[in-house]
């Protein structure tokens, strides 16, 4: 969140916004049980988890009444989602792929067989995300299949590709994005990274690289939802109407480097923006990528325990 943009907003209406940090959809699920989402009220939610916190009676409905400037927002990135139109405001869209130093990787990244079968040069220099879903949904991805599959050969194909590279493996956990980012230090030569957050650590060395592969990724979308137990749902509702005002939006999707779903910001963006393959991928690499899908109990069990069985 550009810092100006929160200064311009409390300047404005004279409301103050605290933030709380998470590092993954799993922490902020962790947050909001221990607090039965008291005290929160606006919270970033991934798509596939809308339905799920809103079966729980956790996200309040929203609508054109509360936020006029949802007026703005292409349908595509509203609707893409389970209950996404009901209980949510689209924040970002992009792509999740690799972050790799050209520097330190002596061959062009094209694969996600590059980081999933490492060469020798990058043993213990590897950085994958602890999340079951994007852990063993790249790993299809990489096989050939759906990152939505259910499968259970082509999970157990998945699984044993994610055991052969865990030895090349440093971390499972996210890669900071500052001065002191694995990623900038060398410590790290390739991670799974979203596409704006490689090029915010990008600002940090110039030979950060990022490359949706030739597979295709996950498209993910995050949205703004507000929640029940808010005592400050008004002040929620004009923050996010705030957001969505087209020069405000267009500011934070060029401070993020995200794309953004507000039309209306998108048409103040410079060709220069929306033309970068990083930020805005091609129809066609978003065709050979998929979002998130709700998977059934079994296939959620399934998962849960090639995780664990790699990660523990």
């Amino acid at each position: 969140m550009d810092p100006e943009i929160l200064e311009e907003f409390e300047q404005r209406t004279g409301i103050t916004v605290k933030q709380t940090y998470f590092e993954s959809d799993a922490h902020r699920d962790e947050l909001l049980i221990e607090t039965g989402g008291r005290g929160f009220d606006v919270a970033l939610i991934d798509g596939t988890s809308i339905r799920i916190l809103a079966k729980r009676g956790w996200l309040e409905p929203i609508d054109e009444t509360d936020i006029p400037n949802l007026k703005h927002i292409n349908p595509r990135w509203r609707a893409i989602h389970e209950e996404a139109e009901v209980y949510s405001v689209p924040y970002f869209w992009g792509t999740l792929g690799i972050a790799y130093r050209q520097d330190l990787v002596p061959f062009p990244v094209s694969s996600w067989m590059d980081l999933l079968r490492p060469a020798e040069v990058l043993q213990g220099r590897v950085a994958m995300i602890g999340s079951s879903r994007a852990l063993i949904g790249v790993a299809l991805k990489a096989l050939g299949y759906s990152l939505n599959s259910t499968d259970a050969q082509e999970l157990k194909e998945a699984e044993a590709l994610l055991q052969a590279q865990a030895p090349a493996v440093k971390t499972y956990k996210y890669v900071s994005l500052d001065e002191n980012s694995a990623l900038v230090n060398g410590q790290v030569a390739m991670s799974m990274m979203y596409n704006g957050d490689a090029m915010m650590v990008q600002e940090q060395h110039d030979k950060i690289a990022f490359v949706l592969p030739d597979e295709g990724g996950s498209i993910w979308v995050d949205y703004l939802s507000i929640l029940s137990a808010s005592t400050e749902k008004a002040a929620a509702k004009q923050f996010i109407d705030f957001l969505n005002e087209p020069e405000v939006a267009a500011r934070l999707a060029q401070f993020v480097y995200y794309a953004t779903p507000n039309l209306a910001a998108e048409a103040l963006l410079s060709t220069e923006f929306k033309s970068d393959p990083v930020i805005y991928a091609s129809e066609e690499a978003l065709k050979k990528s998929e979002t998130y899908h709700r998977l059934p109990a079994r296939g959620q069990k399934s998962r849960a325990a090639i995780f664990s069985r790699l990660v523990n």
